[in-house]
């Protein structure tokens, strides 16, 4: 009995130091795995560092130094002191200065201005004899939070530049009137800006995975081989595995765009033909770069990390969920190669502007320029034999 029970107790004992060194066997492979696919040990490392760094730098809820207009029909003392009271509030920073009403409006609906500042004809005259004029401040509120806090800082002006120029009362009494005008959203609703931001968000995350696993699901399931053996070239192959999924985020597109006008009363004040070509040039560039991570990637998993990859910071850099002229240089440098951003300034100004093509050239010509590069990219990237 003593021999049986003394066996039983090594076999116990031989099992249990099995079991850990069949663990950790197991562990060290994962170890050498994880060594060897680079992609997933960038992701370790890169991903928490890009998001410490873009939230840490880029991000910012209060921007300061917005770009604005101004129409200067008068060039007085007085009307320079106004203006330099605005930039000294820091929220404004004048960049164009516009001689029509049609050009400032223009600025405004294409988005290269968030602001627009109108100082009319006699006004340092109306204010020394007491006439009390109207100065306007035209915002561009279709983001909220941008308007915001610059809209609410008119009131420093009695406090700061023009004591040097008037006397001002205890307790201040402006000598003017400050009529500021919350342009395509004054009632400053949030959806406004988040639903139609949302149609290319939803698209950019949907088109990148659908197409960044079309090359890697052939290779993986072993139908590459055939595809190479066929007399087709990679221009082919590309256009091929793009053009179902045009369709596909156009219908994307279309249902969350109604799902935006009759559920959450998002209206739709510019040309719809105009937005669905601009949409199908969007979806097609989007496609474009994830046919490109598809000729990168080994497997389906570093597919969708690379994926992800780009779609962290086109969420943060593009301005869907931040002002994106509160971004620093740098940063509004790498959201111009974004096409997110160009899309959300797109589908915004259509939708909630009304916009023309005229207002929109800039961010279209980028949109074509990314889908071409990205084009060319996967083109010269394809693989004509397996590895």
């Amino acid at each position: 009995m003593s021999m049986i029970g003394t066996t039983g107790e090594r076999r116990e004992i031989r099992d249990r130091f099995g079991f850990w060194r069949r663990s950790w066997a197991m562990v060290t492979k994962e170890f050498i795995q994880l060594r060897r696919d680079r992609v997933s040990f960038a992701m370790i490392v890169m991903i928490p560092v890009m998001q410490l760094l873009l939230f840490g730098y880029a991000i910012n809820t209060t921007p300061h130094h917005l770009p604005s207009a101004v129409l200067l029909q008068e060039d007085s003392d007085l009307a320079r002191s106004v203006l330099k009271a605005l930039e000294n509030t820091a929220y404004f920073r004048f960049t164009r200065e516009v001689h029509d009403v049609d050009e400032f409006d223009n600025l405004l609906k294409s988005g290269k201005v968030l602001f627009g500042v109108e100082i009319p004809r006699g006004f340092e005259r109306a204010v020394r004899r007491g006439d009390k004029p109207a100065l306007l401040v035209a915002a561009d509120a279709t983001d909220p939070i941008a308007a915001s806090s610059a809209l609410g800082s008119l009131g420093m002006l009695v406090q700061t530049a023009l004591q040097h120029d008037l006397y001002i009362g205890d307790p201040p009494n402006l000598p003017f009137e400050i009529r500021a005008h919350a342009r395509y959203n004054p009632a400053a609703e949030s959806r406004l800006n988040i639903v139609p931001g949302l149609v290319g968000t939803i698209l950019t995350m949907t088109m990148l995975i659908f197409t960044a696993l079309s090359v890697t699901r052939e290779i993986e399931r072993g139908t590459m081989e055939s595809l190479l053996s066929m007399p087709i070239k990679p221009v082919e192959v590309m256009l091929g595995k793009i053009i179902p999924y045009i369709l596909v985020g156009f219908v994307q597109a279309f249902l969350i765009i109604n799902i935006g006008v009759f559920l959450f009363g998002v209206p739709v004040l510019g040309s719809l033909f105009l937005l669905a070509a601009l949409s199908t040039l969007f979806i097609a560039a989007n496609l474009a770069i994830g046919y490109t991570f598809s000729t990168v990637a080994q497997n389906q998993l570093q597919a969708i990390q690379m994926s992800f990859m780009f779609f962290l910071p086109s969420i943060l850099l593009s301005g869907f969920m931040f002002p994106f002229a509160g971004m620093p240089v740098w940063a509004q440098y790498l959201g111009e190669g974004l096409p997110l951003t160009h899309y959300l300034r797109i589908v915004r100004a259509i939708m909630l502007k009304g916009a023309t093509m005229q207002n929109l050239g800039y961010d279209s010509l980028a949109l074509t320029a990314l889908m071409l590069f990205a084009m060319a990219i996967a083109v010269m990237r394809f693989r004509r034999t397996l590895d």
